[in-house]
């Protein structure tokens, strides 16, 4: 199975047996949606809600950080996700929510996981079947996970200040990323941190919300001032549309990614960390 899947694959394999389908969309408070309300009322026929929101590690110092491999596991056996199963995660986000949710799921080491290309909105307007009210999973017993692998730290981001040794890649809209006001979507100030390069996540996509072409994406990353022979860490406001960014270079054939998990929020809460604003000198 491709990384990302299109609507006409999922519509063909919805039957299988050792598929699971996901639906991972979450929204900014300033939207005032329900993500779970919107899935009962309309949801891709033999999808379980993700609850991408509640699947976080409270007992982590990031904030909204990825779930510990525990809580993935014990998720994934609620929702009857076994082990080996083939999971599609989709999304009717505007922050391409299912990247965070493939994320999550790749660095706890879960290998068979993709994103259905252009989301619910796509499979909508092909007048492809939706179903309404919701799914009782047959839960199973957790599987264990091992631990997150490929999550960058704050603390190796300060280090990295120093060595250069990792290209940091901000996924935030350029207002955001160079501005000297206050961030309207997290509070606080704006700004970003030293070194950062800059690619809003909405350029590695095409108008109709499918990802753009790997050909492409290599050539917005390389606009961008990315060194593809060099390892490259993305962050964010939270670490959402960071994982836009990382599966947009997964998708163009790069690994060598991390994601800063705690992103420009952890960062810029803590008065010792240097920080960047205004345009490039």
């Amino acid at each position: 199975m491709e990384s990302l899947v299109s609507s006409q694959w999922l519509a063909d394999e919805l039957e299988a047996n050792d598929l699971a389908v996901l639906d991972a969309s979450h929204h900014l408070p300033d939207a005032n949606r329900d993500p779970r309300a919107e899935f009962e009322a309309a949801h891709i026929p033999g999808a379980q809600f993700l609850d991408l929101a509640g699947l976080t590690n409270a007992a982590s110092p990031v904030p909204a950080a990825l779930p510990s491999a525990a809580q993935l596991a014990e998720r994934l056996a609620t929702l009857g996700v076994a082990p080996g199963m083939r999971i599609v995660l989709y999304d009717d986000s505007a922050l391409r929510t299912s990247a965070r949710a493939w994320l999550a799921l790749s660095v706890h080491g879960i290998a068979r996981v993709a994103i259905l290309d252009g989301g619910l909105a796509k499979w909508r307007q092909e007048g492809r079947p939706l179903v309404s009210g919701r799914p009782q999973a047959a839960s199973i017993a957790p599987a264990p996970l091992p631990a997150a692998q490929g999550i960058a730290t704050k603390a190796e981001l300060l280090l990295n200040l120093q060595s250069g040794a990792e290209q940091v890649i901000d996924a935030r809209s350029a207002d955001r990323v160079f501005g000297s006001g206050e961030d309207p979507v997290h509070g606080g100030a704006n700004g970003r941190i030293p070194g950062a390069l800059n690619l809003p996540y909405s350029e590695v996509l095409n108008k109709s919300g499918t990802y753009k072409a790997p050909s492409e994406l290599r050539v917005a990353f390389a606009h961008a001032g990315i060194d593809w022979e060099r390892p490259v860490v993305t962050t964010c406001g939270s670490g959402i549309t960071a994982s836009v960014l990382a599966f947009a270079l997964h998708l163009a054939g790069k690994d060598d990614v991390r994601v800063y998990d705690g992103s420009w929020t952890e960062w810029n809460a803590d008065p010792a960390t240097p920080k960047a604003q205004g345009a490039v000198a």
